[in-house]
């Protein structure tokens, strides 16, 4: 008897669907909002704000100016989420009172529904990049190697706007330690996206590669691990060290770069584009962390620990010649030269996303400097919305004391009003300000921040004005 199979059919959900594929998914009782800005040695709790998912559509490409909208930073959160599911993190003080919470981010519902809506979140926040880079023309093996090799022509020493922000911040001790909570997702478990691409079998690369990572292992020696070595340099200027301990303070970017390695490392079709983005920041993290350990001491004296970072000075010289001719070369020499465009867009794709991030934090720094002007335009924002001369649509709010509003960013401009009572307005870790009645403040569009009621009520008015100055003249 034949038997005639039906057509085969990709898997996607319709929009719909997909929003409450989602939904369910950020319900889970470890994903709920906080009481607190701050989460305390449990690694399986991150504050996705379901309440709010409703709302958002998760079926369309961000274009790269929408990547920093409150659409991006909750699909970054959950991508996050969803990868690290892959992961083993244990509480540093035990499972006693988290045991439920071990197994409710492990159990089999969880991951299968991140499963689910994985290539979707993933199609809405990396597919900005089909866009932004252009790999054309017939590439060799010898254009591959000049094309990768003139990296060194680079400038090495101009700082980063973020480095620079630090460096001119009105208060560099606290920008240099919300700089340090942008590496945390990354740096406390360090090489595990590589891991990824180690399993399985395809010859002497593999093992090559997994020397790479044996390094970043600290060759088994957990003193020496470099996900240990960061921890002594957060520890060293007064940061817990607990996974995801600021969560709240992550940065839509921060999370936008260090999912971009699970990304490729989870999808095993770009394998090839990892190694061109792998090449790329283990040559150019040379630089950067000699700049870094400058950069710190500076800023904190001696009393700061950077052996993570003049170790990667050491390592990522002898790691960014490995990645080239123990990798990458014999990998184009395996499989010819159909797979050099995939490393080239790696390597240009990985740039795209730094330079994202370079410029979210160096503009976050400048909006928690700049708090005091933005609590100064209050007065004539709210003047133009109360003569009439601004209308702009208004959300009335009473809360309670103690209502956490988690962090988020708003698409827009909006003002701040508050009408009675007293909030704690957070623009960033360790940057806070207490607005009373009558006071506000103007919240710049894209700027992480969130609120908290020390009032037994505060009633307050969040006014969508769009752009500020249009408010102003």
């Amino acid at each position: 008897m034949s038997f005639t199979p039906a057509p085969y059919t990709p898997f996607e959900l319709s929009p719909d669907e997909l929003t409450a594929a989602v939904l369910r998914y950020a319900s889970n009782p470890l994903y709920l909002d906080n009481d607190d800005w701050e989460n305390a040695d449990n690694p399986y709790r991150r504050q996705l704000r379901p309440q709010v998912v409703p709302h958002l559509d998760f079926s369309r490409v961000l274009p790269r100016e929408e990547l920093l909208s409150y659409q991006g930073l909750a699909t970054q959160r959950i991508l996050t989420t969803i990868y690290e599911a892959d992961l083993v993190f244990l509480p540093q003080a035990g499972l006693a009172e988290k045991w439920e919470d071990f197994r409710r981010f492990y159990n089999p519902t969880n991951r299968v529904l991140g499963e689910i809506i994985r290539p979707a979140l993933e199609r809405q926040v990396f597919g900005f990049l089909d866009d932004e880079v252009e790999v054309a023309g017939a590439w060799t093996r010898d254009s591959l190697v000049e094309f990768l090799r003139n990296i060194d022509n680079r400038d090495r020493q101009t700082p980063s706007l973020a480095e620079a922000a630090i460096e001119k911040s009105v208060d560099p001790q606290r920008a240099a330690r919300m700089w340090l909570i942008q590496f945390a997702p990354d740096f406390l478990s360090e090489a595990s996206p590589m891991i990824r691409n180690v399993l399985g079998n395809y010859g002497p690369v593999q093992s090559e590669w997994f020397k790479i990572i044996v390094d970043e292992y600290g060759y088994g020696v957990h003193s020496t691990k470099h996900s240990t070595l960061f921890e002594n340099t957060l520890r060293s200027v007064g940061l817990e060290t607990d996974l995801h301990h600021y969560w709240q303070y992550y940065l839509n970017s921060s999370l936008l770069m260090n999912n971009y390695f699970h990304y490729l490392g989870k999808n095993h079709e770009l394998l090839f584009r990892y190694l061109g983005a792998l090449y790329y920041t283990e040559t150019t993290l040379v630089d950067f962390c000699e700049r870094a350990a400058g950069l710190l001491t500076r800023v904190f004296g001696d009393s700061v620990d950077v052996r993570y970072f003049t170790e990667h000075v050491h390592i990522d010289t002898h790691h960014g010649r490995m990645a080239l001719e123990k990798l990458i070369l014999p990998l184009v020499d395996t499989y010819g030269e159909t797979v050099i465009p995939e490393i080239v867009r790696g390597f240009e794709e990985f740039q795209v996303v730094a330079d994202i991030a370079d410029r979210d934090f160096a503009a976050q720094i400048e909006w928690m400097d700049d708090r005091p002007r933005y609590l100064a335009l209050h007065d004539p924002v709210w003047e133009a919305i109360q003569s009439g001369r601004v209308t702009a649509p208004v959300a009335h709010l009473v809360e309670p004391r103690g209502e956490l509003s988690n962090t988020h960013c708003h698409d827009g401009d909006e003002l701040c009003h508050i009408v009675s009572g007293t909030m704690r307005f957070e623009s960033g870790f360790d940057s806070t300000q207490i607005l009373r009645a009558g006071e506000g403040t103007v919240i710049r569009r894209n700027r992480l921040h969130g609120a908290n009621i020390e009032s037994a009520e505060c009633v307050y008015e969040i006014h969508s004005i769009g752009d500020h100055q249009a408010c102003l003249s």
